[in-house]
């Protein structure tokens, strides 16, 4: 996948891009990222790229001049029109399902705002606007970063292990349940027996029922749109009884 990212604040990528994983990713080629000055397609000398808004109010607003010409420039270096995205508190709320659906993609350009806000007109340059949160950041180099982590644990060949994705909480609609490693006790604290039975079967079914148990007492609003099958939902049930039955003793 081709990334660029539309920012003014380049240098704050450089250690997310050049640590771990996405380090990896892009050494082995399954990721390239380009990261894009706003700045350098501004058109005075001051390389001004925001300016007071018309009507008052406080804070500047990002001109659209640079960001179309940042993406213009894209475009040509790309050979195609990008997948534009805005990340801006009033766009869609990413979750790990659209992480997965823009792993898909050959390319996408993040565009992170700063100061108050954006032109209203930059916005027709966007395919979508994503919000990683009812929250409001200083700009959008962080939900970037963000964004970028998310969806390229999704692209084949990124993680070493194919199925820690698939594993990971909200991947299907669920938290992911509990973990463990050696020792098997610690400070009185056991591993569940249940795990060092080497019983494949039975393992998978208390992972899935402890996946469950944690969505209903966490976020019990994401059951509601989960994919349940039926033996997911008899483990729904033995989960409800077992909480009804602690909470009476």
């Amino acid at each position: 996948m081709k990334v660029y990212i539309l920012t003014l604040f380049p240098e704050m990528f450089r250690p997310v891009l050049e640590s771990s994983i996405l380090k990896r990713a892009r050494e082995r080629g399954l990721i390239a990222v380009t990261l894009v000055n706003i700045r350098d397609f501004a058109h005075d000398a001051h390389k001004t790229v925001d300016d007071y808004p018309y009507g008052g109010g406080p804070g500047m607003v990002m001109k659209p001049e640079p960001v179309y010409e940042a993406v213009e420039w894209v475009e040509k270096d790309l050979g195609r029109k990008p997948y534009v995205i805005l990340l801006t508190p009033q766009g869609q709320k990413f979750t790990g399902a659209v992480a997965r659906r823009l792993a898909c993609l050959r390319d996408m350009t993040l565009v992170a705002g700063h100061y108050e806000g954006f032109d209203e007109r930059i916005r027709y340059l966007a395919d979508a606007e994503m919000s990683i949160g009812d929250y409001v950041l200083t700009g959008g180099e962080l939900p970037a970063m963000v964004v970028l982590d998310a969806v390229s644990r999704f692209i084949p060949g990124v993680l070493g292990d194919e199925e820690s994705a698939m594993e990971d909480s909200f991947s299907d609609g669920l938290l992911e349940g509990p973990q463990y490693t050696r020792p098997p006790e610690y400070r009185g604290m056991r591993v569940p027996d249940v795990l060092l039975t080497g019983d494949h079967r039975a393992v998978e079914r208390w992972r899935r029922k402890a996946s469950l148990r944690r969505t209903l007492e966490r976020r019990p609003d994401l059951l509601k749109e989960a994919c349940l099958t039926y033996e997911d939902r008899r483990l729904l049930e033995e989960v409800m009884k077992e909480r009804q039955k602690e909470t009476q003793e």
